[in-house]
């Protein structure tokens, strides 16, 4: 046998697409517009209807199509994805698993955790086994996360932690969840951190929903009492849970700007808004041929063109090296005025119909308006972003903090 008949053959991004839409064909359940899939993060029946067509994904071979393959996935380039999720459009998807788990946790999973936890969680949840969620946030920590005061103490052989986070996306639905604690309080606040892999459901972990303007309960809040684990479920190094957290957060601004490349199948999810579709809605409001809404449209979708091509650029040269990787944070930034500048332009056009107007397309533009800060918190807030871009993309000189390089327990603390 020769040298190259040892040599699998390399299936073309054609021969997969192929593939993938045969296999979609027979086994993903299409969209009927009319009807389209209940996708509510805040239902627990969409969470469980999610792990069963990931685990046909799995089962079909089309799963974590850009995750290595040691780990469960396929090992292919982020072509192939986009590929599939062209193909795969118009099929009723697992798309609320995108994000946070696979694009932010098994991502974060993949660059900094053991080999054996990379085995276990990231292969679990490509199967539909588990899903998981981010425990950054904290009640009084606002945009500084490195100051979290939730804490991990040393009892025995356990770390035993107690503490409180919050805006935790569905965390009720999860299994596990990235838990950011302070390990050492006798150094400045970076030096100090350590991220864990906590179960959800330990019997010291209470959660509670957070109700939204629009009505979701989507978002949690959890205390953290006695929640105890062992030295397995240390993420990255102790004391180095910063350099964990930093590359959590690298993962977190692609994802929410649609720069993942772990992102299975594409649309309301996945960190993805739905595009305001502007022709029906000027049509629903008598307006089609307006050039004031024609102009307002454009912009709106001139905008939405640049923020793709933004992304492919961005992902590109941040592998190739042009960029750092906290150029991820470009993406971010112009997906959230892409969005806020959507939701604008939608609530111009329908006017008082999308404010006191009955249900239907011009009430739903004015929620939808209500809610579109949200895409500017995600990630990291709109602010947060900028400060990232100018002080490790464009070198500018860091902002002054005062309690830069002092130890956490000198360092005073609102009440």
């Amino acid at each position: 046998m020769t040298e190259v008949e040892l040599t699998p053959a390399v299936e073309s991004i054609d021969q997969f697409r192929a593939r993938a839409r045969a296999w979609l064909a027979d086994n993903m359940p299409p969209i009927d517009p009319a009807f389209p899939p209940a996708a509510h993060r805040d239902e627990e029946r969409c969470w469980q209807r999610a792990r069963e067509l990931q685990k046909r994904l799995y089962e079909g071979g089309f799963g974590g199509i850009c995750f290595p393959r040691e780990y469960g996935g396929l090992g292919l380039d982020y072509e192939y994805q986009k590929a599939f999720d062209e193909e795969s459009f118009t099929y009723e998807m697992p798309l609320i698993l995108n994000t946070p788990t696979f694009t932010i946790c098994c991502a974060t999973l993949l660059d900094t955790a053991s080999e054996e936890q990379k085995r276990q969680h990231i292969g679990a949840a490509l199967r539909g086994e588990e899903v998981l969620v981010q425990l950054l946030s904290e009640p009084s920590g606002g945009s500084d996360l490195a100051g979290v005061i939730t804490r991990a103490e040393r009892h025995g052989d356990r770390w035993v932690i107690n503490g409180a986070k919050t805006w935790s996306t569905s965390a009720f639905a999860a299994d596990y969840g990235l838990c950011l604690a302070r390990t050492n309080w006798d150094v400045p606040k970076h030096d100090g951190l350590t991220m864990f892999l906590v179960p959800i459901k330990h019997p010291g972990m209470t959660l509670r929903r957070i109700t939204q303007l629009n009505g979701s309960t989507e978002f949690c809040e959890e205390f953290l009492d006695g929640v105890d684990v062992g030295d397995d479920a240390v993420v990255g190094e102790v004391n180095g849970g910063w350099a964990v957290a930093s590359r959590q957060l690298y993962h977190e601004r692609r994802a929410v700007g649609q720069g993942s490349e772990f992102a299975s199948g594409s649309g309301s999810e996945g960190g993805r808004s739905t595009p305001v579709d502007y022709a029906a809605l000027a049509a629903k409001t008598g307006q089609a041929d307006s050039e004031r809404v024609r102009q307002l449209a454009g912009r709106a979708l001139v905008h939405r063109a640049v923020s793709d091509q933004l992304g492919d650029h961005v992902y590109r040269s941040v592998r190739d090296g042009t960029l750092p990787p906290a150029a991820g944070t470009l993406i971010r930034l112009f997906h959230a005025e892409t969005v806020t500048l959507e939701m604008d332009t939608g609530l111009a056009i329908t006017g008082t119909a999308g404010v006191v107007g009955a249900q239907g397309e011009g009430l739903e533009t004015g929620l939808r308006y209500l809610a579109r800060q949200t895409v500017c918190m995600g990630g990291g807030t709109t602010e947060m972003a900028r400060n990232v871009i100018g002080e490790r993309v464009l070198n500018f000189p860091r902002e002054y903090a005062a309690d830069r390089g002092v130890p956490f327990s000198q360092v005073r603390h609102g009440k």
